[in-house]
């Protein structure tokens, strides 16, 4: 066939035809893509949604002193694991489905858990590996190996140093982030808690020191040493800049939760609990509304570090799989605690109960019920198949259903060849656009008419809706309420075991 240019010249009377068949479009301009509505991800925020479920490593000198909050007076020889394994403890994690892996590099008792050059609190004084041990550099690596992301947390309280409170504590601070952020790879999550003053050691003075959070860290430029150093990394704290907590330790979302605040006039640890919980959907445009997703932080046991006499209080695989639907199931993103034990490793009790959850969630989601079915809209954007209702079916999230900018009311309808039994449903919108929907409701066939069986309203990046069982044979989603044209990449229906 003759080629011009590089093109393959096709004959006219196929041409033609694939005209009709809507695989040319040469008379007309292509229908451009919706325009974005209000606040959207930055390409780290969106990477950090997508990925949805992360660990969390509470691990250091607490773990051996079986406390929760170390004083800041411990000695450096109390860290001292039996048999540590870094790789056991990510392939645990990858092996539950988390994506990524948050270590607390040094708690509030100050000790590091890397040979900072700045302290003598560390693991470099630890009698483990004579001194010559990193288990961030270990996590790190091994994170990198098993293909999962890596992030840190780096207390702003710390009990053990004598400057805390000071401005040259915010120097030492400062100074050990950046050791952090150019020492070990590409780093995924900055961790910043609120907990901020107190008693504490504070080398040897022993006494209760108390600061200004709105002004003592000066945030902005600490989270510019995050800018320069990590680009890509998101920085959590219950004021952002990038994630927000989700203002519990419970693991749950609230119904609904928006993943745009306005966090003017925020601060770490001083943050409005409602607009952490529920996020805010006013009317669009809003000059303070930002894009910043929740993240859910729970521990897998009653404690965040690892205690003995919580071997046997370890989360079941139900009550992980109803944080899940609590969490990444209401649009948030999930960080559950996996202590590390005495030995340095994931106890055998937590990796069963992971075992258990993960299993869980593949019988559930390994079939999707709605890719069976014959699936028409009432509106395709201009008509074209990059934008079409297909799409939804195709486990493709850079793939949506779009519809034309005057139509904010369609509807899906899923029609089955025989009926059907489910009773979840998973929904995601394309993040990239923003979140355009603001109300939505699912019907059944029911006896020749349809039936209302779930209504929600926040979407965003996932939305799990459990239902009673199902049967039917046909489903019908229906867009209630929405300020401009839809942007939705998903619609799944799957079945869940008792």
């Amino acid at each position: 066939m003759p080629t011009l240019k590089g093109l393959t010249m096709i004959p006219k009377c196929h041409s033609m035809a694939l005209v009709a068949l809507g695989f040319l479009t040469t008379t007309a301009p292509a229908v451009q893509p919706p325009a974005p509505y209000g606040p959207v991800p930055t390409e780290g925020q969106l990477i950090r949604e997508t990925n949805e479920f992360y660990g969390f490593l509470h691990f250091t000198v607490n773990t051996f002193t079986d406390r929760e909050w170390g004083e800041g007076d411990e000695s450096d020889s109390v860290f001292q694991p039996t048999n540590f394994d870094a790789e056991q403890i990510v392939a645990t994690a990858r092996m539950a489905g988390m994506k990524g892996l948050v270590l607390t590099c040094k708690h509030h008792d100050g000790f590091c858990l890397w040979p900072s050059a700045y302290t003598q609190h560390s693991i470099k004084n630890s009698p483990w590996e004579h001194g010559k041990g990193d288990v961030v550099g270990a996590v790190a690596r091994a994170c990198r190996k098993h293909g999962l992301k890596f992030g840190v947390y780096l207390s702003p309280w710390d009990r053990n140093n004598a400057a805390y409170g000071t401005p040259a504590y915010i120097i030492y601070y400062r100074n050990q982030l950046r050791e952090l952020l150019t020492h070990y790879g590409p780093i995924a999550e900055v961790w910043f808690d609120g907990a901020n003053g107190g008693s504490g050691y504070y080398g040897g003075a022993r006494e209760t020191r108390h600061i200004d959070n709105h002004t003592y860290y000066d945030w902005s430029h600490t989270w510019q040493i995050v800018r320069e150093l990590q680009p890509k990394a998101v920085m959590f704290s219950d004021a952002g800049p990038d994630i927000r907590w989700v203002g519990n330790e419970a693991g749950k979302a609230g119904e609904p939760c928006w993943e745009t605040v306005d966090p003017s006039g925020w601060c770490p640890g001083d943050a409005p609990g409602d607009q952490l919980f529920h996020g805010l959907r006013p009317p669009i445009p809003t000059s303070g509304l930002r894009w910043m997703p929740a993240e859910c932080d729970v521990s897998i046991r009653p404690g965040w570090f690892y205690h003995p006499a919580e071997n046997e209080r370890v989360k079941t695989p139900q009550q992980l799989t109803e944080l899940y639907y609590d969490s990444i199931g209401r649009g948030a993103c999930l960080l559950l605690n996996i202590p590390p034990d005495r030995n340095g490793q994931i106890h055998p009790n937590d990796v069963a109960a992971l075992r258990g959850f993960r299993e869980i969630l593949d019988r559930t989601f390994a079939q999707d019920l709605a890719r069976k079915a014959r699936v028409a809209a009432s509106n395709v954007r201009g008509n074209e198949r990059r934008f079409s209702v297909r799409n939804l079916f195709d486990g493709n999230r850079d793939t949506y259903w779009a519809t034309d900018d005057a139509v904010t009311n369609a509807e899906v309808v899923l029609t089955f060849g025989r009926p059907v039994t489910f009773n979840v449903v998973r929904l995601r919108e394309y993040l990239p656009l923003g979140q355009r929907i603001d109300a939505f409701a699912l019907d059944q066939w029911q006896a020749g008419q349809w039936a209302e069986f779930a209504q929600g309203t926040s979407i965003g990046n996932c939305r799990l809706i459990r239902c009673q069982p199902v049967t039917t044979e046909k489903v019908r989603f229906r867009i209630v309420q929405a300020p401009v044209c839809a942007a939705l990449s998903e619609l799944g229906l799957f079945r869940a075991g008792s």
